[in-house]
């Protein structure tokens, strides 16, 4: 008489499956690897830098009574070379610096860009200044190059009488 235990076609059918998996996922890892190599494609980084200042003394000028501003929110759109708009926000640190970074093919790269402040969060400095609206720029530099932006300005409400 011949005895069929389950048990063994159980185990049998795991261990299948198993193998089944992982020659499947060897064959994906190397279909990827092809196309990452077949596909040629350049990778592209931009970089833009700014800084968000309060004028203190509102006059137009830096001085040793200014200051940075840390967490002011700016704005940059970026349009591609293929036409796609891209919209970044970004927060000034400690220094008042924002940095807005991107890593993408060559042929999808920033064209022209327009940086703008859209808040300050501090208590006394939050007036936008003059000629602090925004800025539109064509982008052109190689990859791992970066655009420097014109520091944006804030003045307080009322001018401190020190600055009179």
């Amino acid at each position: 008489m011949l005895k069929i235990s389950s048990k063994g076609f159980f185990k049998k059918s795991i261990i299948m499956e198993s193998q089944k998996k992982k020659l499947v996922m060897g064959f994906f890892g190397f279909l990827l690897t092809i196309i990452f190599f077949a596909s040629n494609v350049e990778a592209w980084t931009g970089e833009i830098h700014g800084r968000v200042v309060c004028d203190v003394c509102g006059d137009s000028s830096i001085g040793p009574e200014d200051h940075v501003l840390e967490g002011a929110e700016v704005a940059v759109l970026c349009i591609t070379k293929s036409g796609e708009v891209l919209n970044y926000q970004a927060f000034t640190n400690a220094k008042g610096m924002y940095t807005v970074a991107e890593t993408m093919p060559e042929s999808d790269r920033w064209d022209a860009c327009l940086a703008r402040p859209i808040s300050s969060f501090h208590d006394h400095c939050s007036h936008l200044g003059e000629g602090s609206a925004g800025v539109k720029f064509t982008y052109n530099h190689p990859s791992g190059y970066f655009h420097t932006v014109k520091p944006f300005v804030y003045r307080h409400a009322s001018v401190p009488t020190y600055c009179i």
